[in-house]
This record gives C-alpha cells, structure tokens and sequence, in this order.
C-alpha cells in the first residue's frame, strides 16, 4: 500500500480497477480532484475488464438510440429500466468516442480502408459493435490504466481489500450525530492484504466499481476476485439491492478444467459459428427463431439441455465451418486460437468444446444515470451496480459501454456536488492536500456541540465532510485476536459455497433447490460469524464472509421470485 495516513480524507475513494472505476477515477482527477484508487488485486489489471473479449457497444450504419433500445429491452427480457437503456443509448456512443477514441487512442480493429470495422453479437439487430481482435478489454484497460497511473491527483492503492462502509449512523462515537435522519457513507476500512494493518479512510464521496460475483460459482469465467465484495458491503451499510437474482451464465465457456473456464466469446457466433450437440446436429434452431444469435440466457438453456438428453458434459462450437469473416480466423481470434491449440484443438479446421458457466451479475445496488445509489454519497458503477439496464438478462456488449458511461457521469456529478455551495476553504480540499483527522477522542460538550452544528447545517450528500464529524469515528476495532486462519477450512466452505451456488441456484432453479441453498447457506453464515469474530482479520477470512453473504443474497433473491425470466429460470 502507498504512503497514505492512518486516517486520510480524500474527496473520492474509487474502489475497483476495472473500466468503470478507472473511468471515474481519471474524470475526477483530470478535473483537479484527489482520488484514492484501490485493488485488491496486486495487478490492478486483474479484473473482468481486462479478460473482455466481444467489443463494445458504439454506432452501426444507420443505427440509432431506437434501434439499440429495443435489443437491450428484447434481450432483457422486458423488465428493463426505460429510462437507464435510453441514456446508455443515448450517451454511450458519445462517451465511446470522447474517452476510447479521441482521449485514449484505443486500438480498435479497422477495415482495409481503414475505418472502425464493426461486428455484430446475439441479439444485436444489426452490426454496431467496434472490437480490438479478440482481446478488446486488456486494450482498453491498458490504455486507461496507462493514463491513469500518469495522473498526479491519483493514489493507486493495490493488494488493499475493503472491509466495511463507514456510515454516519453506525460509526461515529458521538451519539448526537448519529440520531440524524440521513444516514450517509464517509469512506472505508481498508485492509492491508499483505501485513494486516486497516486503514481508516475517510471520502467525501465513495465510488463502488468491484465487478461481478462469479467466484461464488462452482465454474465462472469471472477472475479469482469476484465475488461480490461491493454488493455485500453496501447491503451492509443500508443500501438497496435489486434484481439480485438474475445471474447470466455464458453459453460457450472453454470446456476443459486446465483452461479455467477460458471465455469463447460470443462473437464467434456473431462471426458465423454454429452450435452442434456430440452426434453433430445443429441445434439451435429448435429453440429459438433466432437460432446461434439468440440472447445468451436461451442459448445457456438450451446447451444444458442438449448436454442432459446426451449426457454429455459438453457440446460444440463450430466456427471453422461456417466462419463469415473478412479476415483470418487467426488474425481475428488470436487469443481463443491460442488458448484452444494449448488443449489440442485447432479451431480452424475443429470445433470448440463448450459449457456454459457464470459470466455476469445482471443485478446489483440500486443506482440511477450517474451512479447514486440510496445511501447518501456513496455510489455504485459498473457490474455491481444495478441500473435496471439489463433487466433479466444482458445484452452482449453493453457490460464495457455501461461502465464507461456510468463511470464518466458518476466522476462529472461527484464534481459537481464537490464544489456545490463550498467555502473557499473546503473547495481548496479538493485538488489540495488537507490536515488528515486526528484519531477519535473523548470530546468535550462544546466538541460535541460543534460537530452536531457543522454535521447538520449541511445539505445531504452536498460537499466535503467537515473534520469534526470525521473526529468521532474510531479506528477499526480487530474483531478477533486469534490467528484461525486454517487454509483447509477456508478451502471446504468455499467449495460448500461454489457447489451449492452450481447444483441449487444455476441456469435452471426449481423451488426446493433454492430452498435447500437459502439454508444451507444460513447455516454456514452462522458458523462463519461467529469464525469471523474469534479470528485476526486477513484477505482471505474477508473474502470467505463476503462470498457467503453473496451466495445467500442471490439464493434469497431467487427463491422469491417465482416467475421465470431472463437469467432467473424456473422449472418449477
């Protein structure tokens, strides 16, 4: 971790390394404001960003805002948030090109004559998807990542785990400020992965950007930190949820346990590529009029069917047949080419050996157009978030352009609340560098008094937070002193987790299956309380209790909502 104090205050706390938290994060700081960027990772490219492969969503031959409107609403399965599609419609191609293209210089593909070559993905009406080969988010990940770690208002933070959300209600000492109505988010514990140390660090505004929650799956294409970390903390904190329950599996995963699950991505069938069960029929047609371009939770169901008839644990992707493309199939799938050829397949001239697995978390905190959520201050970007975007099911494509555009606005309208109404003084904090907070003591009445007046003179959710409000808030307080960490226990309640997730709430949920993983997993949330509050805190304890939180989110959420839709499928 940086040098940054014990109990620093910065105007923006980003936590996330992925294409919306770095979004926000560069829009704050080339505005001149400070922000603290954090990772749990040790590379900060270690997020879903960077193992995105189809493109991103920007603007086809005569295309327009109602065009993609409609394929997002179809493919959400009609639940969608009207007014969230319109503005990623709307909005997004312009961010694509103020941020991608004009500001970033990403390498997108071009055609011989040198324009952006677009494709098209499931669900699409028409070709408006512009890519980098097979590879498009590690080249925009790298090319924000670059940028951002130039930026001088930007403290990257990595192998750092949130913890908590501190909030204005559950924290503070003094017991005035907290009978105020609006409860609202100040910063975060933050752990130091590698020696243990928690950082008390207060934010004016606390941006949560951590990605999905596909490690609670028995087989995910997510990277090994995504589990929900965001989601559980703001549930925690008061925040609201929704949707929770639709989980959108990939239909065409690497089908072998050395390649990890390795993402073929669905532009592939954009490209032509046919799905075909093991006896070599092609099936899709049976399930959808769409056929191969279906959304992708029709075309995960009807796999897992076509795999329960045979009883076969896989099918077949086959691109080197039907392959539609203006160039190479080595030119335009690199990436999958290599990773396939080190399993001995080559996939121009065989087909792909494919299983669906957990891609994309399509719920999440309750956000608006630029990110806020219900707790005062603190906002939600990207897959965490919640949007009403996606409704049941995501359209393919839209993850990437929902968190640049997402990410964008929430970093203009942070500014924007940063110097609403601000005295000279606390506008100066923002691209200055204040007195950090001493550590909390016992105040006097005329303390108490003054931060009970500066706390409540202030608008909700409007400017920097006064120092004596973040004066009553004490250091982390170690739930345990005893070091239990036993890698053997962590490892069987993880596999307790990611099993129950697979075989109770997968692709196809039935209401004792939900039953049995609503309580199963209360059952090890207790055990794991009561572990977690005997034991010293560290990485992976942390992990362990917010990917059983999230597990039971998700069950809860599914066995509630009895009707099918999307991702949310049930047989009964």
């Amino acid at each position: 971790m940086p040098r940054i104090g014990n109990r620093e205050h910065f105007p923006a706390l980003v936590i996330g390394t992925g294409i919306a938290g770095l979004t926000t994060a560069y829009a704050l700081a080339s505005a001149g404001i400070r922000v603290l960027l954090v990772t749990k990772a040790t590379d900060p490219k270690d997020c879903n960003t960077f193992w995105a492969q189809g493109g991103i969503i920007y603007q086809g031959e005569n295309d327009s805002p109602a065009k993609l409107i409609a394929d997002v609403i179809r493919a959400g399965g009609g639940i969608s948030n009207e007014e969230s599609v319109r503005f990623l419609a709307e909005e997004g191609p312009r961010v694509v090109k103020e941020v991608l293209l004009d500001k970033m210089h990403v390498p997108f593909s071009t055609t011989d004559e040198g324009e952006l070559d677009l494709t098209q993905e499931g669900a699409h009406s028409i070709p408006r998807i512009i890519y980098a080969g097979d590879a498009t988010g590690r080249a925009i990940e790298n090319s924000l990542l670059n940028r951002v770690i130039n930026e001088p208002n930007i403290t990257l933070a990595t192998n750092v785990t949130a913890i908590d959300l501190l909030t204005t209600h559950h924290h503070p000492l003094d017991i005035q400020v907290r009978y105020r109505l609006n409860n609202e988010c100040v910063g975060a514990y933050l752990l130091d992965n590698e020696t243990c140390d928690v950082f008390t660090v207060f934010a004016d505004y606390t941006v949560l950007a951590t990605g999905g929650i596909g490690q609670i799956y028995l087989h995910t294409t997510n990277t090994r930190n995504a589990i929900g970390d965001g989601v559980v903390m703001a549930h925690r904190a008061g925040a609201d949820l929704m949707n929770t329950e639709y989980v959108q599996f990939h239909p065409t995963a690497l089908a072998d346990k050395q390649a990890n699950h390795f993402l073929i991505s669905e532009a592939l069938r954009g490209e032509g590529a046919r799905l075909r069960n093991q006896k070599g029929e092609y099936f899709m047609e049976k399930y959808s009029p769409l056929k191969d371009l279906a959304p992708r939770d029709v075309v995960a169901r009807a796999i897992l069917e076509e795999m329960t008839i045979s009883k076969e644990e896989f099918v077949y992707l086959d691109l080197a047949n039907f392959y539609t493309g203006h160039v190479p199939i080595a030119e335009r799938f690199p990436n999958i080419r290599r990773a396939c050829a080190e399993i001995g397949v080559d996939i121009e001239r065989e087909p792909i050996p494919v299983v669906p697995a957990a891609h994309y978390f399509c719920g999440g905190i309750l956000a608006n157009t630029c990110g806020e959520t219900t707790l005062p201050r603190l906002y939600a970007i990207g897959e965490t978030s919640c949007t009403g975007l996606h409704g049941a099911n995501r359209l393919a494509s839209t993850s990437l352009l929902e968190g640049l555009t997402w990410g964008y606005y929430a970093g203009r309208s942070i500014r924007e609340k940063l110097t609403a109404g601000t005295t000279p003084v606390e506008a100066s904090r923002v691209s200055g560098r204040e007195k950090r907070p001493q550590t909390a003591h016992r105040r006097s009445q005329k303390q108490s008094q003054a931060i009970r007046r500066s706390f409540s003179s202030r608008p909700s959710g409007i400017g920097p937070f006064p120092d004596a409000l973040l004066e009553s808030i004490p250091d982390w307080q170690p739930p345990g002193k005893e070091n239990l960490e036993d890698p053997a226990l962590i490892l069987q309640d993880w596999t307790t987790i990611q099993h129950t997730m697979w075989n109770y709430v997968g692709i196809v949920r039935t209401y004792e299956r939900l039953k049995r993983s609503v309580a199963d997993m209360r059952e090890l949330g207790n055990r794991l309380s009561k572990y977690y509050h005997e034991s010293m805190i560290s990485k992976s304890i942390v992990e362990l209790f917010h990917g059983q939180q999230m597990a039971s989110i998700v069950s809860t959420a599914a066995l509630r909502n009895p009707v099918s839709r999307g991702a949310h499928f049930r047989k009964d």
